[in-house]
């Protein structure tokens, strides 16, 4: 149910607000182009500016839109235990097919904390549980000791998004994990890398700008077609590093506004791109081909 090429969906904005219309077109950009799963709410989709009123409703109009075409995994992560029982709950009720909960930022939890924690959320959400481990946000690493334990413990936690930036940690996770469990690349980076060790598929930034590419990748591994895939891979490499040349998702909005698929409005602290970064973004998109 969750695997290939799933997208870190932006929010679209316009004069501050939510923009739905666009939001819609976007959904339906990657329906056509072989998007296999949407995460809404997610880093991406800017949910730490979000009022939990927009977070629910633009979690409610993309299960809408979808209209259950492709699984929607709702991002329902939070610091707090009782908040993400709360988010996990309204997505639940609004359709989603699973949840995305990254492991509690600030508070830097002991792995005791955070397998207490998630395993309260799985007790109190009916609805499939994909864990998100990035310690460069949150500030703290889930161990694959503590992701196996939960894999084990919890029936309905059933995938991580891994995004340590380690194929060490990704082997380990292999390794120690129920054969089930899925584990999804959360760097655009090392998609085909983890592919090659055991992972199903990655929950992507870049593929908000070439969905078919990223599918086809995917897509490529899947069926044996190893050269297909390392062909996309290097391909899409020096415009991945371009869009992670300042925070996610300040260079993928700006990019989405270059291309006329969304306003690249942000929320403050967000701001826009230096100059030198956006004339480096311009450079790798052109070689690309976008622009």
């Amino acid at each position: 149910m969750f695997s290939g090429s799933i997208v870190a969906l932006v929010t679209p904005f316009k004069n501050g607000k939510v923009d739905y219309e666009t939001l819609k077109k976007l959904v339906e950009f990657h329906l056509k182009n072989g998007t296999s799963a949407i995460v809404p709410c997610g880093t991406t989709g800017e949910s730490a500016t979000l009022t939990y009123e927009e977070h629910e409703e633009v979690v409610r109009y993309v299960v809408e839109v979808t209209k259950k075409r492709i699984p929607v995994i709702a991002g329902a992560g939070s610091n707090s235990t009782q908040e993400t029982i709360d988010l996990s709950q309204t997505a639940k009720r609004d359709g989603a097919d699973a949840v995305l909960l990254v492991v509690p930022y600030y508070n830097k939890p002991t792995q005791k904390g955070m397998y207490e924690h998630f395993r309260k959320v799985a007790e109190e959400v009916d609805l499939p549980i994909i864990l998100y481990n990035i310690p460069g946000r949150t500030g703290v690493n889930m161990l694959p000791e503590t992701v196996a334990k939960l894999a084990r413990d919890c029936k309905n936690i059933v995938g991580i998004k891994e995004a340590a930036g380690s194929l060490d940690q990704v082997s380990e996770l292999i390794e120690v994990c129920p054969k089930d469990f899925t584990l999804l690349s959360g760097d655009d980076s090392l998609t085909l890398p983890k592919l090659a060790v055991g992972g199903k598929g990655v929950i992507s930034v870049i593929a908000n700008i070439v969905p078919k590419d990223v599918a086809e990748m995917c897509n490529a591994w899947f069926k044996g077609n190893l050269e297909k895939a390392k062909e996309l891979h290097h391909k899409m490499f020096p415009l991945v590093k371009a869009l992670f040349i300042e925070t996610n998702p300040i260079p993928i909005k700006t990019a989405m506004g270059l291309l006329g698929l969304c306003s690249p409005e942000l929320r403050l602290p967000l701001a826009p791109m230096e100059e030198k970064n956006l004339e480096k973004l311009k450079k790798a998109m052109h070689d690309y081909g976008l622009l």
